[in-house]
């Protein structure tokens, strides 16, 4: 079902109050790193832990403060008001874990797991090894695609058993939001099976589109793809990743995703798609050139079962779905920053953030508990 975007924004002015007048909690931050036992394929990273931010409801008593990334005198990006290592509210709330871009990194999903976690949920976003902004970019880290889904289900594992957390997750509500590369991980983990040649295939046919280009993250990058099988010869871990791409990396815990401007739909056959049996909501904009929404947004949204799709028209592209930009970052970074005149990143996300909340607060209900207990895969 695809909402038009002029119908969706009339709906949420005019009919639902603003999040923020909904807002039950106060919002805490704190970070963890987490360390998976054994082996683990780090895809080239310096840093062997999975650095998590995390945003939660917090005591009454919290004093929120506005956050930002940047230098001081001048921040770069606006991640809204929370407070760090605030006292938890008391009681039991759903998990949302959250998958960043490409070349992203968790707090950019600060908008999202800010709003989440104010009205009740418990918000983890990690930063993938190897592309994540936090330190040098590897070509794995933004080539093995499906290890995502993996450090995702590592951070519900940790989140689970973390002294702090686990007490207060309702093990039987956990979802999953993801953007970009993110989105694409959305649909790994609910149950989609990555195949590169079909995208290669796609690459090479009349229907190629800017999903076929190297991200401007890494714009050497398809050289490295082309060769990853060659490479593997001489690699054993990169070897041992490749033959885990045709593997399911469905979590069984994971009851409901949420993928924002999703990618790299040619990556994903058909008839895997079909098979996925969980709910699934995509929000794209329409005039997303990164990732366009006929071969990602709309393919996932005509192939995979019962999924919903919401598209946003008025110049909505790709990076709107990052953190709110500051003067600085407009003028520093263009490329992420740069809005079409007219389009209000904020209210974009507050919108985006209003159909998550009712998405899982309906997703994520007792008539669709699971067993929690291990993982399928």
């Amino acid at each position: 079902m695809v909402l038009a975007a002029a119908f969706f924004a009339g709906w949420l002015l005019l009919f639902a109050p603003s999040l923020q007048a909904q807002a039950i909690f106060k919002t805490g931050a704190a970070q963890r790193a987490f360390v998976p036992e054994g082996p683990y394929a780090w895809r080239g990273a310096r840093t062997h832990a999975l650095i998590t931010a995390v945003w939660y409801p917090a005591d009454s008593s919290t004093k929120e403060q506005p956050q930002t990334i940047g230098p001081s005198a001048a921040p770069l990006f606006l991640l809204g008001s929370f407070a760090p290592d605030a006292a938890p509210a008391a009681g039991k709330f759903p998990l949302i874990v959250l998958s960043h871009g490409t070349g992203g990194s968790a707090p950019m999903l600060a908008w999202l797991g800010t709003r989440l976690a104010a009205h009740g949920y418990i918000a983890a976003a990690v930063n993938h090894p190897g592309n994540n902004a936090l330190e040098a970019y590897t070509p794995a880290g933004f080539s093995l695609w499906w290890e995502r889904a993996t450090d995702l289900s590592v951070v519900i594992d940790k989140m689970l058993a973390d002294p702090t957390f686990g007490p207060r997750i309702d093990r039987n509500r956990i979802g999953a939001a993801g953007f970009s590369l993110g989105g694409y991980t959305m649909i790994e983990i609910a149950g989609g099976i990555t195949d590169r040649a079909a995208y290669r295939a796609f690459c090479r046919s009349a229907a190629a589109d800017g999903i076929c280009k190297a991200p401007p993250e890494f714009p050497e990058l398809l050289d490295y793809f082309n060769r990853l099988d060659a490479a593997a010869a001489t690699d054993p871990e990169l070897a041992a990743s490749l033959q885990r791409e045709k593997e399911s990396h469905r979590d069984p815990r994971v009851r409901a995703v949420f993928a924002i401007a999703p990618a790299l739909g040619p990556a994903f056959p058909a008839t895997g798609l079909k098979k996925i049996a969980i709910p699934v909501q995509i929000v794209a904009g329409v005039a997303d050139d990164n990732v366009p929404v006929a071969s990602s947004a709309r393919y996932f949204a005509a192939n995979i079962p019962e999924s919903k799709l919401v598209l946003l028209e008025g110049g909505v592209k790709h990076y709107q779905f990052l953190a709110a930009c500051t003067d600085a970052g407009r003028k520093n970074l263009p490329q992420l920053c740069a809005d079409e005149p007219g389009v209000d990143r904020e209210a974009i996300h507050e919108k985006v953030a209003a159909v998550a909340i009712d998405f899982f607060a309906k997703s994520l209900t007792g008539d669709r508990a699971v067993n929690s207990q291990g993982r399928n895969r």
